[in-house]
């Protein structure tokens, strides 16, 4: 992928830091991913079964490695990934619409995901509320007052 020139001048220098990994199926993908102890969550607008939870009610820093899952904007996400994840996380919406295209639920729920592991961090070196720091790590860039 990083020798692709294609790729490569229009991700800037995105593609450097990004790893990509095509599976044949869903299956694959989950059982490379639990090899590699991931821990999956869905995203979906409907209550799929799973432990529900509104995106900002979630905990997204219990787990080292977490895989996210967006499903498509036409069939959603698949039943495969709901059955094998451990829990399905919805942005709350309000109106009629119940759902969002997927640049934009991803953005959404992936900075959700950053901001709160980002605010772990600064509290925490390690994992399970370990190590915790003498003085919180700065979460906010400070501005300049000129």
């Amino acid at each position: 992928m990083r020798e692709r020139k294609s790729l490569s001048s229009t991700s800037v220098s995105a593609v450097k830091w990004t790893f990509v990994k095509r599976f044949d199926s869903t299956e694959d993908c989950m059982d490379h991913l639990e090899r590699k102890g991931f821990v999956s969550v869905v995203t979906s607008p409907h209550v799929k079964g799973k432990t529900n939870v509104f995106l900002h009610e979630g905990d997204f820093t219990k787990h080292t490695k977490l895989a996210v899952w967006f499903g498509n904007e036409k069939h959603g996400i698949s039943e495969a990934a709901v059955s094998r994840s451990e829990m399905c996380v919805a942005v709350p919406m309000f109106g009629m619409i119940e759902s969002l295209n997927l640049g934009t639920s991803s953005g959404i729920v992936l900075y959700e995901v950053a901001k709160q592991r980002r605010e772990y961090l600064s509290q925490y070196k390690r994992a399970r509320h370990k190590g915790k720091r003498a003085k919180p790590l700065p979460i906010v860039m400070p501005r300049n007052e000129d």
